[in-house]
């Protein structure tokens, strides 16, 4: 037996190179995206990169602690508190002590371009000796509108921006804009980029203590801080060794980073790893179905059931041993430069690499083995079960029937994708609009739609030939009836169509028409004119800005800021919303929330408004939540916003978001105000301050753009891997086809036909199939993109579908020429033999 099998091989050597590239390349890209996977689970180790030469350091909590019947729950704090001067005072008797504030700068050349210039974060200079700052050139500050920044001196640069000592920048604070000189420069870091301050001049522009450096021992510092706390409820926390981690600039910014990176890996390997066994499946499978004259021949010779089944896996464990095995070494070399791209793209981490785990490449092998074994299962089944009296017929002419089991399964593929629509949509419409879920709807669609492929593929071709089979000649006649009688080939072609149509018009489509709602909803609760909002995520608007802003005659002005507030749902999760802390009569001049029940107008100080995704959410009731700056209060809500699309956050007063600045202001004209008069004011004032103004159009540009970069990055990662795959696919299994209809095409040159008309056939064909599977993606995308309609609409966002029509076009179009080629290239090399040499050759 195992002599038929290797001589079977060795003369169907296309059928099995087109599965053994199959399976290789679905193993080299579930083995390249796992290790990339494998290299998101943990962050490097860093130690103190702030404060490493300080002994000790105190600053107040960042973290909010709460003790539940589960053991302790943590959040961090929006606005942590300012070390007591009490604290700082006691301290000072301990030994000497260095007081470090720290507030959000941007600086720019002087005379350079209008702009936000460089983020920074300002400090006082007597701090840095216990940094790693060091002066590369120049001297420390010693009076006011002197500053120190980090940029060494030999990497100036007038063209990109770049300074050095003895130039003139113009540095924004929270007191305003001003003009300073550079004396001097420091090595940049990659944890902040810093400037420097008098310790006088920083103290003035940030008041507050956000840490001290003691220099004192560590237990005695201790003692001290529990002695002046004792009975405030102050958090204060005690850093030394590694521990002063904690107090450096964004300390959890390497596993946030992994964060993200895991789970735009996670949607990748997850879709690679589905694409990759849809493809090798449905292409074993084809390859089995290929040779079913072969299995009839056999049986009539004599073979039992037992050994056609036999013959089969022996056959397929022979390809999937080696392709697995290549796959892997594909992978292994594959995924180097998939991180390096990340990492130039701006996706994962600079320091992001792949390791040294191993697991990934296992299972990538066990998968594509056992891939290729499911792939065979039932047409080995299939085969076995040919009656020998039956051989001929059975092989001639596929009778587009399908096996019970096949009905159920494809019956429950659909229910199920269907069934889980209709409950999101009853009782979550928001999650609908999570990532995971219009990732994972469309795989049980698509495979519910292949599996029923055999019924839906003949009416297809019928309809898609409509009229090429009514125009003058043969051709289109000729594509339809081999097409719709060849069902499955033509069900194998289609299926990496189907697979890259589907998931592209879902992806695309869905992410798209969310970011459309999520504009059309922002847009819809914002009435102001203009809207001012910081730079950067931490940003604060200059004071000077804010206070004139405040004085223009006939502007509504609204001054926000950004905070949070964190509730325990259920006795055991610590849930944290991001909020804003307005004045609700401000607010109500400048913005139209979607309000459930309620009235923000109620909003005090004793007041919240929440959402409808918060637990408690009846208007009235009184809610234990914990502030910006962990302290635990009791309010009442006051009203209750609809869900939306999850950016209707919640709403408290400025006095319940102590230490949290001003970062937006929305401005409006009053009705009968001069419209002109306010616009110049307003970018006066923005011009004085350097400070952006933005239009209400400008802004929903800028903050809600169509599609974000990180999402495009994303998207053009898991698609580009997936549809790659899928085109490599189609060419090859077009190829299996072609190749094994030599003794096809031989018949129809001896009938008269001539080679261009041959190729006109196989041309046409292989557009048939193109489009039977473009509408099978259609039709799963149409319903993906349905049910996100009616969640949006059950949301109460009103917003169109957004259909990517172009690209959706250009990858149709790449489906068909690749498909033309592969079908025309080996069909023409056949054509280069005698017709009556191939025209008694097997299917």
């Amino acid at each position: 037996m195992l002599r038929l099998t290797l001589q079977g091989m060795r003369a169907r050597w296309v059928t099995f190179t087109g599965s053994f590239v199959a399976l290789a390349l679905g193993v080299g890209l579930i083995a390249a995206t796992g290790l990339a996977l494998a290299a998101t689970f943990q962050a490097p180790h860093r130690g103190p990169e702030r404060f490493a030469a300080a002994p000790v350091v105190v600053r107040a909590t960042d973290t909010l602690r709460v003790s539940t019947t589960i053991g302790e729950r943590t959040q961090r704090l929006a606005d942590p508190r300012a070390v007591p001067a009490e604290v700082a005072a006691e301290l000072a008797r301990l030994g000497r002590t260095v007081e470090d504030r720290t507030f959000p700068v941007s600086y720019a050349s002087v005379g350079g371009e209008d702009g936000e210039g460089a983020a920074a974060a300002g400090h006082p200079w007597s701090v840095a000796a216990a940094t790693p700052y060091r002066l590369t050139d120049g001297r420390a500050p010693r009076a006011p509108g002197e500053v120190v920044v980090a940029a060494a001196a030999r990497e100036r640069d007038r063209s990109g921006g770049g300074v050095a000592v003895g130039d003139r920048v113009r540095v924004v604070t929270p007191a305003g804009a001003d003009s300073r000189t550079v004396v001097g420069t420091v090595a940049a870091t990659d944890f902040e980029t810093a400037v420097f301050f008098t310790d006088a001049e920083a103290a003035q522009l940030s008041p507050r203590i956000d840490a001290l450096v003691v220099h004192a021992d560590a237990t005695a510092v201790r003692k001290a801080v529990q002695n002046a706390v004792r009975g405030t409820g102050s958090g204060i926390d005690v850093l030394t060794g590694d521990e002063r981690r904690r107090a450096d600039p964004d300390p959890d910014r390497d596993s946030e980073a992994l964060v993200a990176v895991n789970a735009l890996l996670g949607t990748a390997a997850g879709i690679t790893c589905f694409v990759s066994v849809f493809v090798v499946a449905s292409t074993f499978a084809f390859a089995v179905a290929q040779r079913r004259r072969e299995f009839g021949l056999l049986r009539t010779a004599g073979a039992t059931a037992r050994q056609i089944r036999r013959t089969v896996f022996a056959e397929a464990v022979l390809v999937a041993v080696p392709a697995s095995a290549a796959g892997c070494l594909l992978g292994a070399v594959g995924a180097p430069p998939l991180a390096a791209w990340m990492v130039d793209s701006g996706v994962a981490p600079s320091w992001f690499a792949i390791g040294d785990q191993t697991w990934p490449l296992h299972t990538a092998f066990w998968t594509g083995l056992c891939v290729a074994m499911a792939g065979v299962l039932t047409s080995s089944w299939r085969a076995g079960r040919i009656k020998p009296t039956e051989a001929l017929r059975e092989a001639a002419l596929d009778n587009g029937t399908m096996p019970p089991s096949r009905w159920l399964l494809g019956a429950l593929l659909l229910l199920a994708g269907l069934g889980l629509l209709v409950w999101s949509l009853a009782t979550d419409p928001g999650e609908a609009l999570k990532r995971k879920t219009y990732i994972t709807r469309p795989m049980l669609l698509i495979v519910g739609f292949a599996l029923y492929a055999p019924v839906l593929v003949p009416p297809l071709v019928r309809l898609v030939t409509w009229l090429p089979a009514r125009l003058p000649g043969a051709t289109g006649l000729l594509a339809r009836e081999n097409a719709a009688t060849g069902v499955r080939r033509t069900a194998a072609v289609a299926a990496p169509v189907l697979i890259t149509v589907a998931l592209a018009a879902s992806l695309l489509g869905t992410t798209a028409t969310i970011n459309e709602a999520k504009a059309t909803e922002a847009a819809s609760q914002t009435t102001a004119d203009y809207v001012v909002a910081a730079p950067g995520e931490k940003g604060v608007l200059p004071a000077p800005f804010v206070t004139r802003a405040r004085s223009i005659p006939g502007a509504a002005v609204s001054a926000s800021r950004s905070t949070a507030v964190t509730v325990l749902e259920e006795g055991v999760a610590l849930v944290r919303s991001e909020a804003r802390a307005v004045d609700p009569a401000a607010l109500a001049a400048v913005s139209r929330l979607p309000v459930a029940s309620g009235r923000v107008a109620d909003l005090d100080d004793g007041g919240i408004v929440v959402n409808e995704e918060w637990l408690t959410r009846t208007v009235g009731q009184r809610v234990r939540v914990w502030l910006g700056d962990g302290r635990e209060v009791t309010l009442r809500i006051v009203a209750v916003l609809r869900t939306g699309t999850g950016g209707n956050g919640v709403y408290v007063t400025p006095r319940n978001a102590p230490g949290a600045p001003v970062d937006r202001v929305d401005v409006a004209v009053r009705d009968g105000a001069d419209a002109s008069a306010v616009d110049a004011a307003l970018r006066e004032a923005g011009a004085a301050t350097r400070t952006t103004v933005l239009t209400k159009d400008e802004w929903l540009a800028r903050s809600h753009p169509r599609s974000s970069e990180s999402t495009r990055l994303g998207l053009l990662l898991i698609l580009g891997i997936a549809l790659l795959y899928t085109g490599i696919a189609l060419a090859n299994t077009l190829v299996m086809a072609t190749s094994d209809r030599v003794g096809d095409l031989a018949v129809l040159r001896l009938t008269g036909a001539t080679k261009p008309q041959v190729l006109r056939l196989v041309a046409a064909e292989a557009l048939v199939v193109v489009a039977v599977g473009s509408l099978l993606g259609a039709a799963v995308a149409g319903l993906n993109l349905l049910g996100l309609r009616g969640a949006l609409a059950l949301l109460s966002v009103r917003s169109p579908l957004v259909v990517p029509w172009g690209g959706l076009g250009a990858m149709v179009a790449a489906s068909a020429v690749l498909a033309v080629v592969a079908a025309v290239v080996p069909a023409l090399t056949a054509l280069r033999t005698r017709p009556v040499e191939h025209a008694g050759t097997r299917e």
